[in-house]
């Protein structure tokens, strides 16, 4: 092969692309349709072709036909799947998470991670705050209802029982120990309180779909309850990921893409580390790409026993198999933005090369309008990173999973973004060996 022809990119007519959630308990279909909606905006804002298909296999996921740049593409999306383990641990009772509350709470600050995330960036680490706080509000609610409930019962009982003895007489009828009254007063009371707190808090939960304090509160307590190891069971359904990408890389296809969303993230990077350590990335094979969004890392890389991951982070950072982009934007204040997840974490090793650190810029890459439609719907734009871009820059979501570029060539040459954090600040920096 000349120079000229190893200059030339190489277009993909083919792709398989693995997309790696975050910590969701919803069906996969929601990805799907989001995607359907979403690229079908992003084709009528850009001028190019694109459109879904139903997949055939064993996994979930969708086909994509698309046309860009004169060219024809065929991916594969399949979503690896682990909303089973993710709903399975939010299965606590009410008692339960505000005894997750306090273990979460006591691990962050105790650790000192809680401090160290605060130096990065204040948006995801209140975002942290934010079920901690509400969980509070919602107890306190509920007892100051149960308190005023109780005392309007008591004050009840009391009218009710000086009125009986008004029309009865003071002479009339059997002489009570009016200390019993009181006493009874007193439990029915407490009774009413207590039934009051339960159903107020059960109501909040019943909200939670708008309210996000359960959910957010069992997601980082997820992390939390191993001080930032990986439970056995998502070790295990992470191995089933690592076969499915390894297939993958044995097929006829062009390029193999992993993208890794919010939580996502970290067990790609840990998935394509054991891939490589294994010998799974054919010479000869696809070109493999790994693009991580919106991505969470340091609250799980900061904790004690992170080991297994900081050890991860630090060996796929310097690696020649892959190409590693980590597309966030300071808009989102779910994600630590602009943080490289590599050198924040203290791991990064000499000769690093990925990720390469960009932005995807949503005061930039939006118009005025939909940024003022979008900028306080903080979830919503946690999953932008997904989402048509109405002054779309060099990050298009559609055009990396389903363009005729691989992942190393679309941003060959790209520098980093100029405010990117790469100053190392955690506490803990032993890696699993």
């Amino acid at each position: 092969m000349t120079d000229q022809e190893q200059a030339k990119p190489r277009r993909v007519r083919r792709r398989r692309v693995f997309y790696i959630p975050g910590y969701d308990p919803i069906h996969p279909r929601r990805y799907r349709e989001l995607y359907r909606r979403e690229s079908q905006e992003q084709a009528q804002i850009s001028g190019y072709e694109i459109g879904i298909a139903p997949k055939t296999g064993d996994h979930y996921g969708w086909r994509v036909e698309a046309r860009m740049d004169q060219t024809s593409t065929d991916a594969e999306i399949e979503v690896l799947v682990w909303s089973d383990i993710v709903r399975s641990s939010m299965a606590s009772s009410i008692p339960a998470t505000y005894l997750q509350l306090l273990q979460t709470a006591w691990t962050y600050i105790a650790s000192g991670a809680l401090r160290r995330l605060m130096w990065l960036r204040k948006g995801p680490v209140i975002a942290a705050l934010y079920p901690v706080g509400m969980l509070l509000l919602q107890l306190l609610v509920a007892i100051a209802l149960a308190v005023l409930g109780g005392r309007l019962l008591g004050y009840g009982m009391t009218l009710g029982a000086r009125g009986l003895i008004g029309l009865l007489g003071d002479g009339a009828g059997p002489r009570y120990d009016y200390s019993v009254f009181l006493a009874a007063r007193t439990v029915l009371s407490w009774a009413f309180g207590g039934w009051i707190v339960w159903s107020v808090l059960r109501w909040f939960k019943k909200k939670d779909g708008k309210l996000y304090a359960y959910y957010l509160m069992h997601d980082y307590a997820f992390s939390a309850r191993s001080k930032g190891a990986n439970p056995p069971e998502l070790e295990a359904r992470m191995a089933t990921f690592r076969a499915a990408i390894a297939a993958a890389l044995e097929s006829d296809v062009d390029e193999v893409l992993v993208v890794g969303h919010s939580s996502g993230a970290h067990l790609a990077v840990s998935v394509l580390a054991d891939l490589i350590r294994e010998g799974g990335v054919p010479k000869d094979g696809p070109a493999l790409g790994f693009l991580s969004l919106g991505q969470v890392v340091p609250m799980v890389s900061f904790l004690p026993d992170a080991d297994r991951l900081r050890a991860d982070l630090h060996y796929l950072s310097t690696r020649d198999e892959l190409a590693w982009v980590d597309v966030t934007a300071p808009g989102d204040g779910c994600a630590f933005a602009l943080c490289d997840p590599v050198a924040v974490s203290g791991v990064a090793p000499e000769g690093q090369k990925w990720p390469l650190v960009i932005s995807a810029a949503f005061t930039q890459t939006l118009s005025p309008a939909r940024w003022a439609e979008l900028r306080w719907k903080f979830f919503r734009l946690h999953f932008q990173y997904l989402c048509a871009f109405d002054r779309v820059g060099d990050y298009d979501y559609f055009r990396i999973t389903a363009g005729p570029l691989t992942l190393a060539e679309r941003f060959a040459g790209r520098a980093p973004s100029n405010s990117r954090i790469d100053v190392p600040a955690s506490k803990y920096t032993s890696m699993e060996v």
